[in-house]
């Protein structure tokens, strides 16, 4: 009866109402949200809902973009349930809210002309985006309504934009242009094969489209596209592996790039369209994650991932000259954008400030700020920075992850700790702000650890390679173990108060230490994780199965899949003896639900302990804030069992 102690302890200094009762402890307790099933967990104490309220009501605000007419920005934030763009039309000004849906929406508005609003927004999470115009809070819809449709690059001049849609056939992401005043001018450009086509970028002329093929993280092709005869031409030479960035065309027709192109690192540069040739102008020792080129073509802005805090550059091309931005402390940069102006707008987040929107003044380097975020009347500088940790792994690799620890002044004495693995696996931890999970830290005292295993982006292409295909898979899995085992040594952590989360890829190595890693940890909590390889790469979506091969193996190919198979979480199922919390969006088109409900119900039969929760209007990940709030005082529910219990 763990359950129904912890409960009581924690309503006996509470004289709140009911808002719902505890049948076994006759308690108040918070209502399940409508989409949410909860499956063989207690009911959530409405004392632990009031306490963590605060942590529940941060927000965040990310540029969305500039309005070229009026020079106000575009964001997105969220006030109700799901995050909606506003337009705020001077720094620090109020947020005014231009879209009104009950799903999240997406947007930018039409380079310099900004006459329109181009949405993307899908259901229930189920990733088949549509496009729409966004004009007097109604959307105006331009794609047929059931396809999946991803909304790629504009023309300099907004009149065109490049969109892939998979309505031919439901697999296959075909390229296709549009004037979105006029939707009827939508016409196919691009034939595709398989799932990873976008159009990245038009010549000035806009006879010509510039088009990516991602085939995996380490291997993207990049072509000419002719479009009125639709001819595709390579650049370079598709047989060589080369990862390529983002793409700019400036106004004199040259092509800016990031690539890892004779290098371990993606460097900034410019691409010769027909040879492929690449000439790196930026000279960091860390990737080049991302860039802007301004409309004149004359100055590059660019963000350096260090060691998983980002860093802004600014790049006057004609003089080389760089001039590092350092008055920003580390943090996470992105959605960097140039304004027809010239200023630099993009989104910033640290351990100590939410994400909102700053821009800087290109030539006095002068930043401002145009958002101020809400953290729930929480004072955000007692939030504490992450320090790294790193390890040597079983084969000599050098490993590393961030670790949070709460404040020692408060919390006297080794802690508790959860390790949190990121997804991908092409993914990677870095700081920024936490968020919600400051309860942890601020008010639990239970530290967090974010571990980059191999397989992470931001350490290099040899690095993101080394767990590729099934017969490396679980190498990630040893330096996870080698990562605990140097955290859990920690003298300021508890090393018998351990738990793991993960989701999606992190899912995969929640339930692989679940099964390997049991006599490191109390507990696991896996979130829209893969079980099996083999139902997955069955299962997953059409458009996506290929893609993932690359990464996983080919199920197809009986060697590969008696691999898959025998690493599969699944297969060893009957050695998971601790207590596991699963959650499941139910229209998730990456990691479908069946790899939830078979792990669920093999542990069970096993006599096991498996909380599940299962969102009905949700997929890859709970966007909706009421989802998302109950889940989070769920997992805080068992964490305080497993980690503070007795």
């Amino acid at each position: 009866m763990r359950h129904a102690r912890l409960i009581a302890a924690l309503l006996a200094t509470s004289g709140l109402p009911a808002a719902a009762q505890d049948a076994v402890t006759d308690t108040p307790a918070v209502p399940i949200p409508a989409a949410i099933t909860a499956e063989e967990m207690p009911p959530v104490p409405l004392a632990l809902a009031e306490s963590a309220r605060p942590y529940l009501e941060a927000r965040g605000a990310s540029f969305a973009g500039w309005d070229p007419n009026t020079r106000a920005v575009l964001i997105g934030t969220r006030f109700a349930n799901v995050t909606q763009l506003h337009r705020v039309a001077e720094p620090m000004g109020a947020r005014t809210q231009i879209s009104f849906e009950a799903e999240p929406v997406y947007g930018s508005y039409a380079p310099e002309k900004g006459d329109i609003i181009l949405v993307s927004k899908d259901r229930g999470g189920d990733e088949y985006y549509q496009l729409h115009t966004l004009k007097d809070g109604r959307l105006a819809l331009l794609t047929d309504g059931k396809s999946r449709n991803q909304m790629n690059a504009w023309s300099n001049d907004g009149e065109l934009i490049g969109f892939s849609s998979t309505r031919r056939n439901s697999v296959d992401a075909d390229l296709y242009v549009m004037n979105p005043r006029d939707p009827a001018s939508t016409r196919m450009v691009h034939e595709s094969k398989g799932g990873g086509w976008a159009l990245v970028g038009f010549s000035p002329d806009k006879q010509t489209a510039y088009v990516a093929d991602y085939l995996s993280v380490q291997n993207i092709d990049l072509f000419t596209l002719d479009l009125a005869s639709g001819m595709m031409t390579p650049i370079g030479d598709p047989a060589t592996e080369i990862a390529y960035g983002g793409l700019k065309v400036a106004p004199d027709g040259t092509l800016w790039v990031t690539s890892d192109f004779g290098a371990d690192f993606q460097q900034l540069g410019r691409l010769d369209p027909i040879s492929g040739v690449f000439s790196a102008v930026s000279r960091e020792t860390w990737d080049v994650d991302s860039f802007d080129l301004s409309a004149d073509g004359k100055t590059i802005a660019y963000v350096v991932n260090e060691a998983g805090t980002d860093r802004l550059r600014v790049l006057d091309i004609a003089s080389g000259k760089v001039t590092k931005v350092d008055a920003l402390p580390a943090g996470q940069i992105s959605r960097v954008s140039f304004a027809p102006w010239g200023e630099i707008g993009f989104s910033f987040s640290s351990a100590r400030s939410a994400a909102d929107v700053w821009s800087l003044d290109p030539k006095t380097m002068a930043l401002t700020r145009w958002t101020q975020s809400e953290t729930g009347g929480l004072d955000p500088a007692v939030n504490v920075e992450p320090r790294i940790v790193t390890t040597i792994s079983f084969d000599g690799l050098e490993v590393s992850g961030l670790l949070y620890l709460p404040d020692p002044a408060k919390f006297a004495g080794p802690r508790p700790l959860i390790v949190s693995v990121h997804g991908g696996p092409e993914g990677q931890s870095t700081a920024g702000f936490m968020g919600r999970n400051n309860y942890y830290l601020n008010e639990l005292g239970i530290g967090i650890f974010y571990p980059n295993v191999r397989g992470s982006t931001g350490y290099g292409k040899t690095f993101v390679s080394l767990d590729n295909g099934p017969f490396k898979r679980e190498d990630s899995v040893k330096d996870m173990a080698a990562l605990i085992d140097a955290v859990r040594a920690d003298p300021a952590v508890d090393a018998d108060k351990v738990g793991l989360t993960g989701g999606s890829y992190g899912g995969y190595m929640c339930y692989a230490a679940a099964v390997q890693l049991k006599d490191k940890l109390t507990a696991t909590q896996c979130t829209v994780a893969i079980s099996n390889f083999v139902s997955f790469l069955e299962n997953t979506n059409p458009y996506r199965q290929d893609l993932r091969r690359v990464e996983y193996g080919d199920e197809r190919d009986p060697v590969q899949r008696a691999k898959l198979t025998e690493i599969s979480p699944l297969t060893r199922v009957n050695e998971i003896e601790k207590p596991m919390f699963v959650i499941t969006g139910a229209n998730d088109p990456r990691v479908p639900k069946s790899e939830a409900d078979q792990m669920v119900a093999a542990i069970r039969a096993n006599g096991g302990e498996a909380w599940h929760m299962i969102a009905a209007d949700e997929g890859h990940g709970f966007r909706k804030k009421d989802n998302s709030d109950y889940a989070f005082l769920a997992q805080l529910m068992f964490w305080q069992e497993h980690l503070l219990g007795e």
